[in-house]
């Protein structure tokens, strides 16, 4: 299967199903030397496993870490760092159902229509489930960001209509873990957990959206024409299951706006650095980055698994109905912070890379 692969020179492949004995990953292009703190990883993972409260799946994952190769006394080698996560708690049985229906918005019928055979356990390589590999990956990318004081972070800033303005400042990991709903800020985070209560009771699910902010990228990262930064952020966003939606700074408010208003004038600085005095770019101007604060919206369709019974097709009997059993997230945004945090570390990671091997002054 063609596609599993992502970066150029600091390059992450993964593998395995959601109901498999195990899924996994394969970094390949980090630098030697780098001292890993596997404690980290290990957390990160921590955030995005299921089960972590009443607004999750009911799933127990333990989703420990172990890694094959590539690291020694804790040290990458700069061979490649192969890793497992064990499936341990696969209830296939609930999919016995679903075996041979189609359920309404998942990859069932399109992995059937490309591929002529399909995992019907879980939705198999389609599942979430393999986003915990990137979680592990882009954890590693963040811990070499992290030697160039690069900071990122990432929150539920929409769930339903509840919609959290852009804050000011970033906010710290901390902040945004003291609510089961990764909102930082608490209020807005008690309404968005009541949405996604009612809509697990009425057996419904709901959408958001999560918000990204990156501060530290220096300017001259990105790689025109087709590798815009933007571009391959917009990209490894997209890749994550069930996002329908990326924006940059202004986004889609640009096209309401005047040039006059929408452009980032230029300023000069104290210290001789030029700065920008608006940030509708986001921090990145024609694909590469400006030094200024990168973010970012990500949008989530709700989850398509609901308990309500819903119109499908059966392979066997046609028309029929549906009402998905099992254990699903009424809501995917919360879990869903650590995986955008991976992804960009690792979009990241690879244009850190690339920039160093054409301007060795970066």
């Amino acid at each position: 299967m063609a596609g599993n692969s992502h970066g150029v020179l600091f390059r992450f492949s993964s593998f395995g199903e959601s109901h498999g004995l195990a899924i996994g990953g394969l970094i390949d292009g980090c630098p030697a030397g780098l001292k890993l703190d596997l404690l980290a990883i290990q957390h990160q993972l921590d955030r995005r496993r299921p089960g972590q409260s009443n607004i999750s799946t009911s799933r127990k994952e333990s989703d420990t870490v172990q890694f094959l190769s590539g690291i020694f006394e804790e040290k990458t080698t700069g061979a490649p760092i192969g890793f497992t996560i064990p499936n341990s708690d696969q209830h296939s049985s609930d999919y016995d159902a679903l075996k041979d229906v189609y359920r309404p918005s998942h990859a069932d019928y399109t992995y059937q229509a490309k591929y002529g055979i399909r995992d019907h356990r879980g939705g198999g390589r389609s599942s979430a489930r393999e986003t915990a590999t990137r979680v592990v990956a882009g954890s590693v990318a963040r811990q070499l960001l992290a030697l160039q004081h690069i900071r990122i972070v990432a929150f539920v800033s929409q769930v339903g209509e509840v919609i959290l303005p852009l804050p000011t400042t970033i906010p710290s990991e901390k902040q945004v873990d003291e609510s089961t709903v990764r909102c930082p800020d608490l209020e807005f985070a008690k309404s968005m957990e009541a949405l996604i209560l009612q809509a697990k009771e009425e057996g419904d699910s709901l959408g958001g959206v999560i918000t990204c902010m990156i501060a530290g990228v220096p300017a001259g990262w990105g790689e025109p024409v087709f590798d815009k930064l933007h571009a391959d952020l917009g990209k490894a966003m997209l890749s994550i299951n069930a996002v329908k939606g990326f924006e940059i700074g202004s986004g889609f408010s640009a096209a309401a706006m005047r040039g006059s208003v929408h452009n980032d004038a230029f300023i000069q600085n104290e210290q001789g650095e030029i700065r920008t005095i608006t940030n509708h770019s986001g921090g990145i101007q024609g694909g590469i980055s400006n030094g200024e604060l990168i973010y970012f919206r990500v949008a989530f369709k709700p989850v398509a698994s609901i308990r309500i019974s819903q119109e499908t097709v059966s392979q066997e009997t046609g028309n029929t109905k549906i009402e998905i059993p099992g254990r699903h997230d009424p809501c995917v945004v919360p879990r869903a912070v650590p995986i955008v945090e991976a992804m960009a570390a690792l979009v990241l990671a690879d244009h850190y890379l690339r920039s160093k091997a054409i301007n060795s002054n970066l």
